[in-house]
């Protein structure tokens, strides 16, 4: 009888065949010891997963069999009652260092937990795997097998299935390290088909994902969302004062503005990441792709739809800014801070716009001061980039498994990698009465376009996610 009261499935398998690895990313734990020396894992570990608090399911990392046909024939040989085999042989072996990992990983079999059988289906299989195969067999709990491929190798796929037929439930293929969500609930509806008895609570677990997942994209948009509202709003100002050079101030007012705007991007990503419980580990990025560059550089935006002839005057006249300050809604530019055209001051003066204040009055002295601002921009381009690469990032994110320990692959495309040019005119149109809003500090106010523009992310989101 088994004593855990949640569907627990213990994942056992030969060292270094990638349990640890399907572990992880099935209960999206990234604090799993994945490495490709063997015998990583010495002990048992569960891993709970929770969702609102509440956990749903466990899967048990295990130990690999170390000597898998000697406690095979000890099996065969044992003579008492079926029922009484596993805790049998735990009872015999328990302090023997020979068979230290085989009573390790029975145990939670013993107690009642369903089998997942991890194998790497790049290699042939051998005796020691057969071995294995009959000893789950004879525990007579339900189980299923995988074939972890994990070097994109199908070459023994076929023996692998015709051998796995002979001993489970259930036979899926399936890559822990690229295991998509929809890949992980496809695995999950397979394990309902391996015992008639799980079906009820394996659904509800099935269910409470789907759920989580539709929250998590929600809160995803809610954070673009949040994040655009912010960037295009922010506006910084500075004193110019007296003996103080102002192209200094430029210069550090558009460094400051640039590393703002930055900051309030780099935290709504590292918001998502955390969403989807990339808590340790960090999503690469595949070498080109868009988000590898800083915002603010010329590649990003011809990625992302700046036309290189837009470039071209951005740059003409971001150099030629240099020496006073412009404003950038009466110059008619798109956003033109490229850290690689004519260096940070000169770009950043593009967007500076200068203006006095005076007649103030401190006990009785009259004072005049300049003052220069930055931002908001004033055209909608930047709103495009920047939910370009917030929906690039929420992409690469929900699909990098939890598994994952090696470099991202190479990224091959060609052309723009932003989602937002593709989008009907009606989504462009909403997207420029947010962008209005915005910069005139009405969107965060008064809602201007919000609810509109979070339907429309949320929609991508869910699109890319299916």
């Amino acid at each position: 009888m088994t004593i855990f009261n949640i569907p627990t499935f213990a994942v056992l398998g030969h060292p270094n065949e990638g349990k640890s690895s399907v572990v992880s990313t099935l209960s999206e734990d990234d604090s799993i010891r994945v490495g490709p020396v063997p015998g990583e894992t010495l002990v048992c570990q569960e891993l709970p997963v929770k969702i609102d608090g509440e956990e749903i399911i466990r899967f048990i990392d295990t130990p690999g069999f170390q000597s898998p046909r000697r406690t095979l024939a000890w099996m065969k040989a044992y003579g008492g009652p079926e029922e009484a085999l596993l805790e049998a042989f735990i009872q015999a072996h328990k302090d023997d260092p020979d068979f230290r990992d085989e009573c390790e990983l029975l145990g939670p079999v013993a107690r009642g937990a369903g089998i997942i059988y991890v194998v790497d289906g790049s290699r042939p299989l051998r005796n020691d795997d057969r071995a294995e195969m009959e000893i789950l067999r004879m525990t007579g709990r339900p189980r299923m097998s995988v074939i972890n491929c994990k070097e994109e190798v199908f070459t023994y796929l076929d023996q692998w299935k015709l051998e796995f037929r002979k001993h489970f439930n259930s036979i899926r293929v399936f890559n822990a390290h690229k295991a998509t969500y929809q890949e992980r609930i496809d695995l999950l509806e397979s394990l309902k088909g391996v015992d008639q008895d799980w079906q009820p609570a394996l659904s509800r677990v099935i269910e409470a994902f789907k759920q989580d997942w539709s929250r998590r994209t929600s809160l995803s948009a809610a954070i673009i969302t949040e994040m655009l509202g912010k960037a295009l709003s922010l506006q910084l100002t500075a004193d110019i004062k007296e003996g103080t050079p102002s192209a200094k101030i430029r210069e550090k007012l558009a460094r400051d503005f640039q590393e703002r705007m930055e900051k309030i991007e780099r935290k709504a990503h590292q918001r998502i990441r955390k969403l989807y419980k990339h808590n340790i580990f960090q999503c690469e990025l595949p070498p080109g792709v868009v988000l590898d560059e800083t915002l603010f550089s010329e590649k990003t935006w011809r990625f992302l739809g700046l036309k290189p002839k837009e470039v071209a005057l951005a740059a003409g006249v971001a150099g030629g800014a240099a020496g006073a300050a412009i404003d950038i809604a009466a110059a008619g530019l798109t956003f033109g801070i490229f850290s690689a055209i004519g260096g940070i001051a000169a770009a950043g003066s593009a967007l500076i716009s200068g203006h006095r204040l005076a007649g103030w009055k401190v006990k009785g002295i009259a004072l005049g001061r300049d003052q220069i601002s930055m931002g908001p921009v004033k055209n909608p381009q930047l709103m495009f980039v920047l939910a370009d690469r917030a929906l690039l990032y929420h992409s690469q994110v929900i699909n990098w498994a939890h598994g994952r320990r090696d470099d991202p692959p190479s990224w091959n495309g060609t052309g723009k990698m932003g989602v937002t040019p593709g989008w009907s005119r009606e989504d462009k149109a909403l997207c420029r009465r947010f962008f209005k809003g915005a910069v005139s500090g009405k969107t965060l106010l008064k809602g201007d376009g919000e609810k509109e523009l979070l339907d429309l992310i949320t929609r991508q989101l869910s699109k890319s996610a299916a």
